[in-house]
């Protein structure tokens, strides 16, 4: 028989005047279930409480009786979000007034595949959206216009964009997307066994990361230096240079990623 479980993280990110805003990722599920963490919801908040409510116990009870499904995604939403992104990689481009060329000069991506990206002929790989996210100055979310102009409290898991680069097999869902009146994010991500991603520089200096590993074993790299990561442990940086993301060959990683 499997023990249920459950458990909440929290990240508190405080706002000048005083003001704050939380986030909390409600985690539950059976103890073992083929390794898995059973699903998350995620409940945003500024310092007028949890969703507009003050009645804080009573919500954390009610999605602890929850249960969600495993991450899953289809051809077909991965299509939409190549598509999504290939019109915001345009749009982005066109605002700039930058011609192909250009782009090619700041990112190091080829022309021909930025004109291939912005027509949504192939999907993006995670290298290739970090050398965009330094051209742009944006995070990747931004880039990738995961930007909620206000937000709802509740993020169900249904509602929450995943997106996959199946090349190196990483998948990595926004739990909790930008807003505009919100500092901060909070992503899920999973990244195979034997898998390295490279990122040449922050796409904003200082970036702020919060990241607690769930499952397997990581090895994170920050301006040259090196870190290993056993479950439960939490790595806190602000970027300024490159970074690099490494599974060892006989573990995947599974991780929570809080972006101010």
């Amino acid at each position: 028989m499997s023990r249920r479980v459950s458990w909440m993280m929290c990240l508190t990110v405080a706002q000048p005047g005083g003001d704050f805003w939380l986030v909390g990722i409600m985690i539950n599920g059976p103890a073992v279930r083929g390794g898995r963490i059973a699903g998350e919801r995620i409940v945003r908040a500024d310092a007028d409480g949890i969703g507009g409510r003050d009645d804080f116990g009573a919500l954390t009870s009610s999605h602890i009786r929850d249960t969600f499904p495993d991450m899953e995604t289809d051809a077909t939403e991965d299509n939409a979000i190549d598509r999504r992104i290939a019109q915001r990689l345009r749009a982005l481009r066109a605002e700039r007034n930058w011609s192909l060329d250009d782009l090619a000069k700041l990112s190091n991506v080829s022309r021909a595949t930025l004109s291939r990206l912005e027509n949504a002929a192939v999907s993006p790989t995670a290298s290739v959206l970090g050398k965009l996210c330094v051209a742009y100055g944006l995070p990747m979310s931004r880039l990738m216009h995961m930007v909620e102009e206000d937000f709802a409290a509740l993020v169900p898991r249904a509602a929450q964009p995943l997106w996959t680069d199946a090349s190196v097999g990483f998948r990595r869902r926004s739990v909790s997307p930008p807003a505009q009146a919100l500092s901060g994010e909070a992503l899920e991500c999973e990244l195979d066994a034997g898998v390295r991603i490279d990122y040449e520089a922050s796409p904003r200096p200082g970036l702020e990361h919060h990241l607690i590993l769930l499952e397997g074993q990581l090895q994170i790299t920050v301006d040259g230096q090196s870190h290993d990561l056993e479950p439960g442990d939490c790595l806190r940086y602000q970027l300024f240079g490159p970074s690099a993301f490494v599974t060892p060959a006989h573990s995947a990683a599974h991780y929570i990623l809080f972006i101010v």
